[in-house]
């Protein structure tokens, strides 16, 4: 599921998939991944996804797996941000592949991000997700010492 969404709706190429990995007799997943030591991890997929980020999917079974959707403000709980171009062409591509997305597009126009626009959609499995574009930079910028990477100046 993860892999044909990766693929499929945010426009990512997969590079490779190898597995499956377990421990029938010792601790290994445990001590490695922090994992139950009866996890299997039956396939690892690594998809690029535009000029600046490889992500690494994992498939998992382990005796006391949980299906719980955590929520970003729950502790552990994450999301993945991609630069678009564009959130509002973004959000109607999202729309027209019937993903759930949040409240928004949502420019920010003050504070140090001003200059972004964003939009939070979910996987169907449950993973958040952000669309966010800042084409003329972010306020912050003037004047900074460090900036974000972004795709539109890459080696800055």
């Amino acid at each position: 599921q993860a892999v044909e969404f990766f693929t499929e709706v945010v426009g990512c190429k997969k590079a490779m998939s190898f597995g499956p990995f377990a421990d029938d007799k010792g601790t290994f997943m445990q001590d490695l991944l922090g994992v139950d030591p009866k996890a299997v991890i039956e396939e690892v997929t690594m998809v690029r996804c535009g000029y600046g980020s490889n992500i690494e999917l994992f498939k998992y079974t382990a005796p006391d797996q949980k299906d719980l959707t955590p929520k970003n403000s729950d502790i552990g709980g994450f999301h993945i941000a991609l630069y678009v171009d564009d959130v509002t062409a973004a959000k109607a591509y999202l729309d027209g592949k019937g993903v759930k997305t949040r409240m928004g597009p949502l420019p920010v126009k003050e504070g140090p991000a001003a200059g972004q626009t964003i939009l939070y959609f979910q996987a169907p499995w449950g993973l958040q997700l952000e669309a966010i574009s800042y084409p003329s930079g972010m306020a912050y910028e003037k004047g900074a010492e460090t900036v974000l990477w972004s795709p539109k100046n890459p080696e800055k």
